[in-house]
């Protein structure tokens, strides 16, 4: 089997001494992470308080289907249960077709979807070219529809496989006909966790600028982070300080997600000392934070229903946070490592959840434009 071969990827932004250029403002921001009991409450209802002051009392969410094209893998991230890093008697049901990607799309859009959201694994039997014929598609059954794809690790991945620049993968990319990229892959942005988490994927710096590249070229990007593992309050800190860094240099992520670790069927977890994912009052800490060190810049913070569930979401809603995230219609990366809260959410269960939270249920596109207020 072919091997993952780091990328070389041009330095847009150099983090060599960005823990220690910045870490005044870490140590402050670690103290808010750390917040529980009643100083934590105080906290949550600042944070609330300021998220109407920024965004109102909209909840926003968007109607879109997840296509994860290929279980297939040459990484080796130790939290993930969803790829494979070898054949299997039968491929139809691990790597989609190009047929598979058509009739998923026609799904989608029947059922009025605005995006398409596509990622997939480091799969060494697919060529540049396929990516490029997904692409094109996607856009044959529909050219309205969004299409948010492929991680800063799998545009790295492309970048090595086409033998082209970052830059220019980026352009093909686009005039094909992706609209946006998702921020995922980013894990925890500090080495030495990623080291442990994610040996293969790229380091921190080449994620970093490979998100600027994007963003220098017009597409936006949401940003994420995972949470609840071995890192640290401090690593943490860091994660978030550095992507408050990007947006000062290119305004380019629409919203930040917290991802908190789903454990139980990961070798992180089950051999390498992961904690079980993040505890309710590390979940309100670390969201109740995001809207005060981020919310002046990254005024879009969304709960993973998929990760945390219906019911603790709808909690978190009062923690400063924004956005619900989307239908999604086929999810399988987060159940194949134990997630239990499902794959799909209709537009009126959304509904139901927000305006019992109390605010206002708006559906949005992918760039958080308004589509309908409910």
């Amino acid at each position: 089997m072919k091997k993952l071969v780091p990328p070389k990827i041009d330095n847009v932004c150099d983090l060599s001494s960005f823990r220690e250029t910045h870490r005044e403002e870490i140590t402050d921001l670690s103290q808010l992470l750390k917040k529980r009991g009643k100083e934590l409450w105080i906290q949550t209802s600042l944070a609330d308080e300021l998220r109407f002051q920024q965004v109102g009392d909209n909840v926003s969410f968007v109607v879109n289907q997840n296509i994860n094209f290929t279980r297939h893998c040459l990484g080796s991230c130790r939290f993930c249960s969803y790829s494979l890093r070898e054949e299997v008697e039968d491929n139809s049901i691990t790597r989609m077709s190009l047929e598979d990607i058509k009739i998923e799309t026609e799904t989608a859009v029947a059922r009025g979807c605005t995006e398409i959201c596509i990622q997939g694994g480091l799969d060494s039997e697919l060529d540049y070219e396929y990516y490029i014929d997904l692409l094109n598609t996607i856009k044959s059954v529909s050219s309205n529809i969004h299409i948010h794809g492929f991680s800063p690790s799998e545009i790295a991945y492309l970048s090595q496989i086409s033998e082209e620049t970052v830059e220019d993968v980026f352009k093909d990319l686009i005039d094909h006909g992706l609209d946006s990229f998702p921020g995922t892959a980013a894990e925890i942005l500090v080495d030495d966790i990623r080291r442990i988490i994610c040996p293969d994927k790229i380091s921190t710096e080449q994620w970093v600028n490979v998100v600027l590249t994007g963003h220098s070229l017009g597409l936006k990007s949401t940003s994420t982070m995972m949470y609840g593992h071995i890192e640290s309050i401090e690593d943490e800190a860091e994660h978030l300080t550095i992507l408050k860094y990007i947006q000062s240099i290119s305004g380019g992520f629409t919203e930040f997600v917290p991802l908190p670790f789903i454990h139980a069927n990961t070798v992180l977890y089950k051999y390498l000392g992961a904690r079980p994912s993040s505890t309710g009052m590390h979940d309100l800490a670390l969201y109740s934070t995001a809207r005060l060190f981020l919310g002046d810049s990254i005024p879009n913070i969304q709960v993973s229903w998929v990760k945390l569930g219906p019911k603790f979401s709808q909690v978190i809603l009062g923690s400063g946070v924004n956005d619900l995230g989307g239908t999604i219609f086929n999810e399988k990366i987060t159940k194949s490592a134990g997630g239990t809260f499902g794959e799909e959410k209709s537009i009126e269960e959304f509904i139901e959840l927000i305006r019992d939270a109390n605010r206002k249920p708006v559906q949005r596109d992918t760039l958080y434009n308004i589509i309908k207020s409910h």
